[in-house]
């Protein structure tokens, strides 16, 4: 059995799939047809979660990997068949290698992230991007980059302010 597919098999043999992005964590755990939220107890705090039916053995229950937020954290029961929990990460620069402590892990290094929109980035980030973005396609087309015409700019100046200087020499 390949790594990949034990880690399969593990996860599969949860009481609950779930996926993941940078910024949270969605959970689906499949209870019987016609349950009722009234039926349901969740308890979302910042290190645990709780799923439990009534007055049964908890569904999941255990200390959560990472931190969470837990106001921006919430569950729903979907067609009174599955309830999906989501979490809101607090570090949302980092993977998950399990949603509870202890329960089989996933190798985050496999993970391909989804591609993010130049509009999902805060104004700083965004700018670094987008010079990036340029420069990258100046250098595919041999032209200059940012920082080249910037370069380039500085000498004109100087060359202006400075015509006695042939700068042709140095």
């Amino acid at each position: 059995m390949t790594l990949e597919s034990k880690e399969l098999d593990e996860q599969s043999k949860l009481p609950y799939s779930w996926k993941q992005t940078l910024q949270d964590v969605d959970l689906v755990i499949p209870v019987p047809a016609g349950t009722k939220s009234k039926q349901i107890r969740v308890e979302i705090s910042r290190k645990k979660l709780v799923v439990a039916l009534n007055n049964e053995a908890p569904i999941i229950s255990g200390e959560l990997h990472k931190d969470i937020i837990v106001d921006d954290s919430t569950w729903t029961l979907d067609s009174q068949k599955e309830i999906q929990v989501h979490l809101e990460k607090k570090n949302q620069m980092e993977w998950w290698a399990c949603v509870i402590e202890g329960h089989p892990k996933v190798d985050t290094t496999k993970i391909q992230p989804e591609n993010s929109k130049l509009s999902d980035l805060d104004g700083e980030t965004r700018a670094m991007v987008e010079k990036m973005m340029f420069d990258q396609n100046q250098k595919a087309m041999g032209k200059p980059t940012s920082d080249d015409l910037k370069k380039m700019e500085m000498l004109k100046k100087f060359q202006a302010q400075h015509p006695e200087m042939d700068v042709t020499k140095y």
